[in-house]
Protein backbone atom coordinates (compact mmCIF):
# COMPACT_ATOMS: atom_id res chain seq x y z
CA UNK A 1 0.00 0.00 0.00
CA UNK A 2 1.18 3.19 -0.93
CA UNK A 3 -0.15 6.82 -0.22
CA UNK A 4 0.78 10.09 -1.27
CA UNK A 5 0.45 13.25 0.32
CA UNK A 6 1.73 17.22 -0.43
CA UNK A 7 2.12 20.25 1.50
CA UNK A 8 -0.13 23.09 1.67
CA UNK A 9 0.92 24.66 -1.71
CA UNK A 10 2.08 21.24 -3.61
CA UNK A 11 5.52 22.28 -3.92
CA UNK A 12 6.58 19.34 -1.43
CA UNK A 13 5.13 15.87 -2.29
CA UNK A 14 5.53 13.03 0.49
CA UNK A 15 5.09 9.41 0.12
CA UNK A 16 4.17 6.92 2.62
CA UNK A 17 4.50 2.58 2.35
CA UNK A 18 2.78 0.07 3.95
CA UNK A 19 0.72 0.04 7.06
CA UNK A 20 1.50 3.34 9.93
CA UNK A 21 3.22 1.52 13.45
CA UNK A 22 0.17 3.27 14.94
CA UNK A 23 -2.45 5.80 14.92
CA UNK A 24 -3.88 7.82 17.01
CA UNK A 25 -4.12 11.31 19.17
CA UNK A 26 -1.62 13.57 20.87
CA UNK A 27 -2.82 15.92 23.07
CA UNK A 28 0.14 17.80 24.31
CA UNK A 29 0.58 21.37 24.31
CA UNK A 30 3.89 21.36 21.97
CA UNK A 31 1.58 19.20 18.83
CA UNK A 32 -1.53 21.19 19.84
CA UNK A 33 0.43 24.66 19.29
CA UNK A 34 2.12 23.13 16.22
CA UNK A 35 -0.85 21.77 14.26
CA UNK A 36 -3.28 24.94 15.17
CA UNK A 37 -5.83 22.60 16.50
CA UNK A 38 -6.75 21.15 20.12
CA UNK A 39 -6.04 17.87 19.29
CA UNK A 40 -3.51 16.35 16.63
CA UNK A 41 -4.18 12.79 14.50
CA UNK A 42 -0.94 11.02 14.45
CA UNK A 43 0.17 8.38 11.96
CA UNK A 44 3.75 6.86 12.97
CA UNK A 45 5.55 5.05 10.93
CA UNK A 46 9.41 3.49 10.48
CA UNK A 47 11.74 5.93 8.64
CA UNK A 48 12.22 3.71 5.38
CA UNK A 49 8.69 4.17 4.90
CA UNK A 50 9.01 7.65 4.73
CA UNK A 51 10.18 9.96 1.92
CA UNK A 52 9.94 13.05 0.40
CA UNK A 53 9.59 12.37 -3.56
CA UNK A 54 9.27 15.87 -4.98
CA UNK A 55 10.47 19.56 -3.36
CA UNK A 56 12.71 18.06 -1.27
CA UNK A 57 14.48 21.59 -1.68
CA UNK A 58 11.68 23.27 0.07
CA UNK A 59 11.65 21.19 3.33
CA UNK A 60 12.47 22.94 6.57
CA UNK A 61 12.95 21.34 10.01
CA UNK A 62 11.99 23.13 13.69
CA UNK A 63 13.59 21.25 16.27
CA UNK A 64 12.09 22.70 19.69
CA UNK A 65 13.20 19.84 21.69
CA UNK A 66 15.97 16.53 20.96
CA UNK A 67 12.54 14.71 20.92
CA UNK A 68 10.70 16.18 17.83
CA UNK A 69 11.95 17.00 14.28
CA UNK A 70 9.30 19.13 12.85
CA UNK A 71 9.43 19.42 8.97
CA UNK A 72 7.37 22.21 6.60
CA UNK A 73 7.01 23.55 3.75
CA UNK A 74 9.01 26.77 3.79
CA UNK A 75 7.14 28.03 0.63
CA UNK A 76 3.80 27.77 2.26
CA UNK A 77 4.61 26.55 5.98
CA UNK A 78 2.60 23.49 5.36
CA UNK A 79 3.10 20.94 7.88
CA UNK A 80 4.36 18.12 6.63
CA UNK A 81 5.58 15.25 9.23
CA UNK A 82 7.50 14.94 12.70
CA UNK A 83 11.04 12.75 12.59
CA UNK A 84 11.39 11.45 16.40
CA UNK A 85 14.90 10.08 16.12
CA UNK A 86 14.76 8.65 19.44
CA UNK A 87 11.75 6.56 19.14
CA UNK A 88 12.93 5.50 15.72
CA UNK A 89 9.59 6.90 14.45
CA UNK A 90 8.04 9.71 11.93
CA UNK A 91 4.62 11.07 12.45
CA UNK A 92 3.25 12.01 9.29
CA UNK A 93 0.12 14.63 9.87
CA UNK A 94 -2.87 12.27 8.84
CA UNK A 95 -4.26 15.50 7.44
CA UNK A 96 -1.13 15.31 4.71
CA UNK A 97 -2.01 12.28 3.15
CA UNK A 98 -5.52 11.97 2.73
CA UNK A 99 -5.91 9.06 1.42
CA UNK A 100 -5.12 6.88 4.65
CA UNK A 101 -7.85 5.86 6.13
CA UNK A 102 -7.20 6.97 9.78
CA UNK A 103 -8.02 4.49 12.33
CA UNK A 104 -6.71 5.55 15.58
CA UNK A 105 -5.91 2.82 18.51
CA UNK A 106 -5.01 5.75 21.13
CA UNK A 107 -4.63 8.99 22.86
CA UNK A 108 -1.41 10.28 24.32
CA UNK A 109 -1.03 12.70 26.85
CA UNK A 110 -3.97 12.73 27.76
CA UNK A 111 -3.14 14.78 30.96
CA UNK A 112 -2.80 17.82 28.94
CA UNK A 113 -5.65 17.68 27.25
CA UNK A 114 -8.35 20.70 26.23
CA UNK A 115 -10.78 18.64 23.91
CA UNK A 116 -12.31 15.67 26.55
CA UNK A 117 -13.01 12.97 23.81
CA UNK A 118 -15.12 10.10 24.94
CA UNK A 119 -14.56 7.46 22.12
CA UNK A 120 -13.68 4.73 24.03
CA UNK A 121 -10.56 4.41 23.15
CA UNK A 122 -7.20 4.20 25.74
CA UNK A 123 -6.42 7.16 26.90
CA UNK A 124 -2.89 7.45 28.23
CA UNK A 125 -1.34 10.05 30.73
CA UNK A 126 1.82 10.49 28.84
CA UNK A 127 3.63 8.22 26.55
CA UNK A 128 3.31 4.39 26.66
CA UNK A 129 5.76 2.84 28.60
CA UNK A 130 7.88 1.49 25.64
CA UNK A 131 8.63 5.16 24.72
CA UNK A 132 9.48 6.38 28.02
CA UNK A 133 6.07 7.24 29.28
CA UNK A 134 4.42 5.84 32.23
CA UNK A 135 2.42 4.01 30.55
CA UNK A 136 -1.14 5.13 33.02
CA UNK A 137 -4.19 4.67 31.50
CA UNK A 138 -6.40 7.71 32.40
CA UNK A 139 -10.58 7.55 32.53
CA UNK A 140 -12.04 9.12 30.02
Amino acid sequence: MKHVGNCFCGAVTIEVTGAPEAMGYCHCRSCRSWSGGPVNAFSLWKPEAVRVTEGEQNVETFAKTPLSQRKYCKKCGGHLMTNHPPLGLVDVFTATIPTLAFAPGVHVNYAETVLPMRDGLPKLKDFPAEFGGSGEMMQE
